[in-house]
């Protein structure tokens, strides 16, 4: 850790631990409800769960992604963070919202559009912290000794998801139009602008635990910003088959969708690369299995069971399914989760000065976590081809398919309890790492 402001990415890192926590009860709760033990279904019903579920994985990655750039922008701007008063500040706020929103969720207090539930009131609550982050950031590295493609790519992937919630903000009375432009947000930001922060964040990771020559690794970033927007943005027509769009979009989407694995494939080969060419051999093994995992397990996830079934002629079967499930799941884990954990592994020594990072604990939440999700993954890709025989093919009653498939969600179940005792695991060795601490700090810089 070269700067002293390094450490507010600490309080950012355990909310996420916090949140993850959070999330991953709530999917048990619906897992468990599922299989037919809905006991909590008088105050937890299954949308309040879900709806709190994957609000939670968009509010932890987001506080991830915060705390990854607190840590990244000082030591790539090369100097102090522009204000550490004003992130406790920011943090704050953003854990508040989070707190009322998930409340307010148990009380129908929703717009009611997936992913986009928070209600209005705290949606400009929320661009207010996220310009307070934005501004944070952008000063600091404004006014930086150096200015780097890694810096550079991070904060425009973090501006443009914030400049893509407003679309998200805006009242449609056609229901159509208003799902079109919803997907600006939701799509636009998982296989759009965070494939940009995850392009500067493993690139970060890449150029410290590799020492590949800096130059090399940020012309990769070049070419991946160009497969993002490439496929990235004319992808969104996959979103748009069933909801009323034009025709044309189906051809539109069909053909873009298919190219949006390039983009995450280009990120896998980066990093194999960067690392078989490493000229030195980092002693932090777990921060190179996350990133490195995150690589590979986002093209498959994210890239290859995204582009299997975003096909019109597949789509109009998988559409809403368990199939839909199935990808989101794996993609969220590769592409972002394990993102962040890896800027964790990575951190948490310099931040604290134990070098915790090669541990039993540490290697089996790694492995016990990624077991457990690619079980989750297999065990509703089945229950979701069952879905799509018994009720799209079949014309079973969606409730009588729901009862079919129940068995599958044991296997679910499983894994997801494999999945949990690795993020526990890692999640104990975050807090044995302790506080961060000046003494961590190496000589800085005049």
């Amino acid at each position: 850790m070269k700067f002293k402001s390094q450490k507010v990415a600490y309080w950012f890192f355990a909310a996420c631990m916090v949140l993850l926590t959070l999330q991953i009860v709530y999917g048990f709760i619906m897992g468990f409800a599922r299989i037919g033990l809905d006991g909590l279904h008088d105050f937890i019903p299954f949308n309040t769960a879900r709806a709190v579920h994957t609000n939670l994985l968009v509010v932890w990655l987001l506080t991830g992604f915060m705390g990854a750039a607190y840590f990244i922008i000082p030591e790539e701007s090369d100097r102090e963070l522009a204000s550490v008063p004003l992130a406790y500040v920011q943090l704050i706020s953003l854990l508040v919202v989070g707190v009322v929103a998930i409340v307010g969720f148990h009380f129908n207090w929703w717009e009611g559009r997936k992913f986009l539930e928070i209600p209005r009131q705290l949606d400009y609550l929320v661009v207010i912290n996220v310009l307070l982050f934005l501004g944070n950031i952008g000063w600091t590295i404004w006014n930086g000794r150096q200015h780097t493609t890694t810096s550079l790519v991070l904060y425009f992937g973090l501006f443009c998801a914030a400049l893509l919630y407003l679309p998200g903000m805006i009242d449609f009375e056609n229901q159509t139009t208003d799902s079109f432009f919803r997907w600006w947000v939701v799509h636009l930001w998982v296989e759009g602008v965070w494939e940009l922060i995850m392009g500067g964040i493993l690139g970060f990771l890449l150029i410290k635990l590799t020492g590949i020559d800096r130059e090399v690794i940020e012309k990769w970033l070049y070419v991946i910003v160009g497969f993002t927007f490439l496929s990235g943005i004319l992808g969104t027509g996959h979103h748009y088959y069933y909801i009323g769009a034009p025709k044309y979009w189906l051809m539109i989407g069909g053909i873009f969708s298919m190219l949006e694995p390039l983009a995450f494939l280009g990120m896998a080969i980066y990093a194999i690369v960067m690392f078989r060419k490493s000229g030195r051999q980092h002693p932090n093994k777990m921060a190179i299995q996350w990133s490195v995992g995150c690589a590979l397990m986002s093209f498959v996830g994210a890239g290859f069971l995204g582009a299997a079934h975003t096909l019109p002629q597949v789509n109009m079967w998988t559409h809403g399914t368990l199939i839909t499930a199935m990808h989101g799941h794996l993609a969220f884990w590769g592409a972002y989760a394990m993102l962040v954990l890896a800027i964790i592994a990575y951190a948490m020594p310099l931040m604290t000065g134990r070098k915790l990072w090669n541990t039993n604990s540490a290697t089996f939440a790694f492995w016990s976590s990624n077991i457990g999700m690619v079980g989750m993954t297999a065990a509703m890709a089945v229950a979701g081809v069952t879905q799509v025989v018994l009720e799209r093919r079949s014309g079973m009653d969606f409730l009588a398919v729901q009862r079919e498939i129940q068995m599958h969600f044991i296997g679910v179940l499983c894994a997801a309890t494999l999945f949990a005792l690795g993020i526990a695991f890692f999640i104990y060795n975050f807090f044995a790492h302790g506080l961060p601490t000046d003494e961590a700090l190496e000589a800085a810089p005049e």
